[in-house]
C-alpha cells in the first residue's frame, strides 16, 4: 500500500490585488465567446476572397477516375493533369452555385440552416438541364 495524503481542504481565493479586470469594460470570457460563435464568418470571408480550389486534387482526381472506369465498363483512361482540374473547377463552381440558391431558399423559407430539402428544391427548380436532374 502506499503512503496515505491527507484529504484536500478547499481553498478561499483570497482578493489579491495582483488580479486586475480588463480595462475594455467586457470580461475576457465574453470576448472569446464572440470571437468563437462569428469565427465562421471570418472563415467565409477569406474563402470569398480566394481563388484556390476548396477540395483537394488527389481525392478528387480518385473519384474521377472511379466514375470514369465505372461507365467505360472497367477500361482506365489516363488522364492529363489539366484536364483533370478543368474538371476539378466546374465541379466546385457548379456546387458553389447550388449552395448559394440553396441557401437563398433556405432564407426564403425563414431559416438560417441550410437542410438536404432546400438543395433538393433548388435542383428541382433549376430542372433537367443545370440541375443534373
Amino acid at each position: 500500500m502506499g503512503p496515505r495524503r491527507k484529504p484536500e481542504t478547499p481553498r478561499r481565493r483570497s482578493a489579491s490585488p495582483t488580479r486586475t479586470r480588463s480595462t475594455s469594460g467586457r470580461s475576457s470570457s465574453r470576448g472569446t465567446t464572440l470571437r468563437r460563435r462569428y469565427g465562421w464568418l471570418k472563415e467565409v470571408r477569406k474563402l470569398q476572397k480566394s481563388t484556390h480550389l476548396l477540395l483537394r486534387k488527389a481525392p478528387f482526381a480518385r473519384l474521377a477516375r472511379e466514375i470514369c472506369s465505372k461507365f467505360t465498363r472497367g477500361f482506365d483512361f489516363s488522364w492529363q493533369a489539366q484536364a483533370l482540374l478543368a474538371l476539378q473547377e466546374a465541379a466546385e463552381a457548379f456546387l458553389v452555385h447550388l449552395f448559394e440558391d440553396a441557401y437563398l431558399l433556405s432564407l426564403h423559407a425563414g431559416r438560417v440552416t441550410l437542410f438536404p430539402k432546400d438543395v433538393q428544391l433548388a435542383r428541382r427548380i433549376r430542372g433537367i438541364q443545370e440541375g443534373l436532374g
